[in-house]
């Protein structure tokens, strides 16, 4: 592959594999540098990218797993919600402004606390907006399994939700 087929073809998915590998981490910082070591490796392999079919499946799934190695070494990431500093500028009603931070921040929390499976297939169909056969690409996955791993986690976020409102 050539450095012009690099720019079109892998350099346009950073944006995707940085909201990926943040909604893994929870830290800006480190799915940076997940996305700066995943493009490296690419780069490394550019002359054996052409056997990729898809190279957006193959990219997440390298993302992923670099993700996971960093879990493996138990280093600590941080939890660290921006969603108050990136809305902070904007001009809404205060009530609006925390009745919305408070819904967002319960509703990242529950995915959060969903197991790894859950919380990925999730973000890849729900948020990602992916189709069932590339999400089984990127995570190994059947596509049975991932209809039960997308079912199970949209029912625990709901219940969970419905059980938090109905607590208030």
């Amino acid at each position: 592959m050539l450095a012009s087929e690099f720019k079109t073809k892998v350099l346009p998915l950073s944006n995707k594999l940085m909201r990926f590998a943040t909604q893994l981490l929870h830290d800006d910082d480190q799915a940076r540098d997940i996305i700066q070591d995943v493009f490296l490796k690419l780069w490394q392999k550019k002359d054996k990218l052409e056997q990729v079919d898809n190279m957006e499946a193959f990219a997440m799934r390298m993302t992923r797993n670099r993700c996971l190695d960093l879990f493996k070494a138990k280093k600590p990431v941080l939890a660290e919600d921006d969603f108050l500093k990136r809305n902070a500028t904007e001009s809404r009603d205060l009530q609006t402004e925390i009745e919305l931070s408070e819904s967002a921040l319960l509703i990242r929390k529950l995915i959060r606390q969903l197991p790894d499976i859950q919380r990925t297939v999730m973000h890849l169909r729900d948020i990602e907006q992916y189709e069932y056969e590339e999400i089984a690409q990127m995570t190994d996955l059947n596509i049975n399994a991932i209809r039960v791993n997308l079912s199970r986690a949209r029912k625990k976020v709901r219940d969970e939700l419905l059980k938090q409102n109905d607590g208030n």
